[in-house]
């Protein structure tokens, strides 16, 4: 294991490698995520690298919930450490996490691999739970801007469908409401993840990054939803 220096040891972030919480940044023009790589789903944006690591930081508690929802131990104490940093894309600025790291090309094997679809089903249950409980209509931006309930599920399972692909995956669209549909989606993700992760045939996108991105986006959604009751 390295060592942080002694100004390293000082920063709210250290960026050395004997800490316990790997953290990704991918930085565009325009916008900064965080992704803690051992955890699906906790990421976070922010204007600069320091706001994005705020902003993870600022939701530990949050994701917390999920991994106790997935039956997981969360390092709650455990310190940021920036492992690697990639150039953002478009799809950075545009508001979600883009790029593939070295370690989300790593093959992801059982146990691990329960694990993390322990983490997604956990993430997915949390934005149903959230929007069952929730108020259809949603508080608003300045200028009235902004979905409803309805509207941000219909945009997720939208995206979700954009990504099944990506695992060989083909779903059909589906009301929000749904519910029998989701669950026979969600099942054909986790029959494609766990058949890729035996297989030789790679996917068009990692399966931790699968992983991740459909987490972080579930997560994303029901935070937002939960932040913007009347």
């Amino acid at each position: 294991m390295g060592r942080c220096s002694a100004r390293q040891r000082r920063a709210k972030y250290t960026y050395c490698d004997n800490v316990n919480v790997a953290v990704l940044i991918e930085s565009g023009q325009r916008k900064c995520f965080a992704r803690a790589l051992d955890w699906p789903g906790w990421c976070r944006a922010g204007r600069t690298e320091a706001d994005a690591l705020d902003a993870l930081d600022t939701v530990r508690s949050r994701y917390k919930v999920v991994a106790a929802r997935a039956g997981l131990t969360f390092p709650s104490a455990g310190v940021l450490t920036v492992s690697q940093r990639l150039p953002g894309t478009a799809t950075t600025d545009f508001g979600a996490p883009g790029a593939i790291s070295v370690a989300d090309a790593q093959p992801l094997e059982a146990p691990a691999l329960e694990e993390w679809l322990s983490l997604l089903m956990a993430a997915w249950d949390e934005l149903d739970e959230v929007a069952a409980q929730s108020s259809e209509t949603l508080r608003k931006g300045p200028r009235g801007g902004g979905r409803d309930r309805h509207g941000l599920l219909a945009h997720v399972l939208e995206a979700e469908q954009a990504y099944a692909p990506k695992i060989g995956v083909r779903w059909k669209g589906i009301d929000p409401t749904d519910t029998d549909a989701r669950a026979s989606n969600r099942d054909l993700a986790f029959a494609a993840l766990r058949a890729s992760s035996t297989s030789t045939q790679t996917t068009l996108w990692p399966i931790r990054y699968w992983i991740h991105r459909s987490a972080w986006h579930s997560l994303d959604h029901a935070w937002e939803i939960a932040d913007k009751q009347p």
